[in-house]
């Protein structure tokens, strides 16, 4: 553990103006605050928020983030308070303490909420100071660094699970690769440690057989550039047991596959001796196509710049060499925590960047603790793909992103809006992946809104909390529609006229927090006619029965969406013009069959509520089945006139093929059931159709 003089002697070298006083009170208090508590290790428990200060000295952070972290644990760990900490270090102090400050205690939530809980409290602390950030990090890589002591396998499993799927690739996203290297090995040593240990063994076989070979062609490599009039410190190593393990299962390949599990960094003085060294490289070896990279033209979303590339050694055997600047590497080891230290220097303190507001508005857009989780990790963990604005502006995305999500990483007033796009030039559907380097134009509208159907090919948290968002506001505002007329229709059936206080006495009697909380419940069939009728105006329903008078009236759904306050049954394609009825269950939307629908029948255990469509009601969906002579042109004949009655076709599928007949299953978008009539009496008409029936 660091010395109290070692802990201020490490700062003062690389800050000089550090609050030396500052320091020494905090490690003090640190010391006498948790007393004699002890770590799993054994060792004191204070020695922990000293390593973790320790950690940050590396980083060259200033001296309110190393007081930060030899307080961090205080207030959660020991009797300490928030207006102690504050007292005596300071309102700055004290607000970065409660920022990473952890929620472990809060008993009665699942593990996937206390997760979630923890991350929401940390995004948005984070969101104030990037320190709190810092600090957290350096708390996960110590915990880490002895988590070995920890005798309950399944919570060393949680916390490795936790560090993978969080913490780590947080580290990757603001560029500090070696916090993110160090906490992914020591959690992939926990999670899978058979495969850990078998491919350190294979390393170290490797390291064996090889001798020297690391230092043997870095030295190669530092003589040819430094033949060619280049400076450059080069260094080499293995890959990491993690990195290994990955690319094997990603590549479905075995250790022995793996050719390039050597790395090499090359550092040279600026930019265009980067490009120099290169030439050089691939001068010298022939380059293995596609593995070059060049995030120096096109920098990571986390401000990483580098050259990569991998080349085919002179010992038959390929390598990966990286080409940075100084300025790059410094950067690359530490990410923004060395560019956080460089604004401090010249008192220009930056706290914020882009990445980090995408996290905070998937933190205001999630509903549940599942979905943070699910939506973070999407926004931190994915392989990143470039692709450009009209204005030439770059927008880096997850593989796999679509137009969709390239118009939320844009605006989401702009993801909102999309109803089309030109992906280099050309119109293309919303839903095709985008390339690397692709330009993407997206086409927009005022009057569009986001569809539920785009949440099943968005790729990026941002673009479906979002969509989510948007799909639950409308839900709740048609539910309340809905359940209005719903409403509406049972107060008609009272006895008597309801007065003023009716509906605020009824939603206190059924304990409900507004009207508008009573209208979605009525809607969702969570409150009963008859139970609505007791709440509204006691005994309206008789003496005890428990049948409510029937209802008068059909409710129409004009103006409601298909899909959100109601579902259009799958089984009979309802349209304009059918005679409906609405199948009501227990928080699901009401469910829309004709009539005479056979599946009826099943719902006897749903409430039944007689529905009109209204008029100008919006057309909808009818299934056919066509069925035409196997000749040339039949086909032809069945869309002409589908397409001449200006029925656009959803789907066509081939049921059954007898040699002289084929059968299809035909959905088309109909304006209403006159419209569906006209349709099948052109159809029966042709010669070339033997039959044609609604489904």
């Amino acid at each position: 553990m660091l010395r109290q003089y070692e802990l201020v002697e490490r700062v003062k070298s690389y800050d000089p103006d550090a609050d030396e006083n500052l320091i020494n009170r905090a490690y003090v208090f640190s010391m006498q605050a948790h007393g004699s508590q002890k770590r799993a290790s054994g060792d004191p428990y204070y020695s922990h928020p000293i390593e973790v200060a320790g950690i940050l000295t590396d980083l060259h952070l200033d001296d309110v983030t190393i007081a930060t972290a030899i307080l961090h644990d205080t207030i959660e760990d020991t009797v300490a308070t928030h207006e102690e900490i504050e007292a005596k270090f300071g309102a700055n102090v004290a607000r970065l303490v409660d920022g990473v400050t952890k929620l472990s205690k809060i008993e009665a939530q699942t593990e996937s909420q206390r997760a979630a809980e923890n991350l929401r409290k940390f995004l948005l602390a984070m969101s104030d100071d990037i320190r709190v950030l810092l600090v957290k990090l350096a708390d996960r890589l110590h915990n880490m660094r002895t988590l070995h002591f920890i005798k309950d396998e399944a919570k060393r499993k949680r916390i490795a699970r936790e560090t993978m799927d969080i913490y780590a690739p947080l580290a990757e996203r603001i560029g500090m690769y070696e916090f993110m290297n160090e906490m992914q090995t020591l959690a992939f040593r926990q999670l899978e440690p058979e495969a850990y240990e078998s491919i350190t063994r294979r390393l170290a076989q490797l390291h064996e057989g090889g001798g020297d070979r690391i230092a043997r062609i870095a030295s190669g490599l530092k003589l040819l550039l430094s033949r060619n009039g280049i400076e450059a410190e080069v260094s080499g190593r293995e890959k990491h047991p993690y990195s290994i393990w990955r690319k094997m299962a990603e590549r479905h390949i075995s250790f022995e596959q793996l050719s390039d599990v050597m790395a090499f960094r090359a550092i040279v003085p600026d930019v265009a001796e980067c490009y120099r060294a290169l030439g050089v490289i691939h001068g010298r070896w022939p380059m293995v196509p596609g593995r070059f990279k060049d995030y120096i033209s096109t920098p990571k979303r986390n401000g990483y710049r580098s050259l990569h590339t991998s080349v085919i050694h002179a010992e038959n055997m390929r390598i990966e060499i990286q080409i940075r600047s100084t300025d790059m590497h410094a950067q690359a080891e530490y990410g923004l925590a060395a560019h956080w230290a460089y604004k401090q220097r010249q008192g220009q303190p930056d706290t914020q960047v882009r990445w980090i507001r995408d996290l905070i508005e998937i933190l205001d857009n999630a509903e549940s603790p599942e979905e943070l989780l699910e939506h973070t990790r999407m926004a931190m963990y994915q392989d990143r793909i470039f692709a450009f604005t009209p204005k030439g502006e770059l927008i880096q995305l997850p593989k796999g992103a679509t137009p969709i999500d390239f118009a939320y990483a844009v605006h989401t007033d702009l993801g909102d809006q999309a109803v089309g796009a030109k992906i280099n030039g050309r119109v293309v559907p919303l839903r095709t992946p985008i390339a690397n380097g692709d330009q993407v134009q997206i086409l927009k509208s005022k009057a569009q809104e986001p569809q539920p159907q785009w949440l099943n090919f968005v790729v990026t948290g941002k673009a479906r909390a979002a969509i989510r968002r948007f799909v639950r506001h409308k839900e709740r505002s048609e539910s309340v529609a809905l359940g209005r007329k719903l409403y509406d229709e049972v107060v008609a059936r009272l006895p008597a006229q309801l007065g003023g206080e009716a509906i605020g006495t009824a939603v206190k009697r059924l304990k409900l927090s507004d009207e508008g909380a009573l209208m979605v419940a009525i809607a969702r069939g969570q409150i009963s006619d008859a139970e609505l009728m007791e709440a509204l105006m006691p005994g309206s329903t008789g003496d005890g029965a428990a049948r409510p008078p029937a209802q008068r009236e059909a409710i129409s759904i004009r103006g409601l969406t298909p899909g959100v306050a109601f579902d259009l049954a799958p089984c009979c394609h309802p349209v304009p013009g059918d005679r409906i009825v609405g199948l009501r269950r227990t928080d699901e939307p009401i469910q829309v069959h004709t009539i005479d629908c056979v599946e009826l029948a099943d719902g006897v255990d749903a409430d039944w509520v007689d529905l009109a469509w209204g008029d100008r009601s919006e057309g909808g969906t009818a299934r056919l089945r066509i069925v035409v002579k196997n000749e040339p042109g039949s086909l032809a004949v069945m869309s002409g006139i589908l397409g001449s009655h200006t029925a656009n076709i959803l789907n066509l599928k081939l049921e059954n093929r007898d040699g002289s007949f084929h059968t299809f299953q035909v959905d088309i978008e109909v304006a209403d059931l006159h419209h569906l009539v006209r349709i099948l009496a052109a159809l029966r008409a042709a010669d070339a159709v033997v039959s044609a029936e609604r489904i």
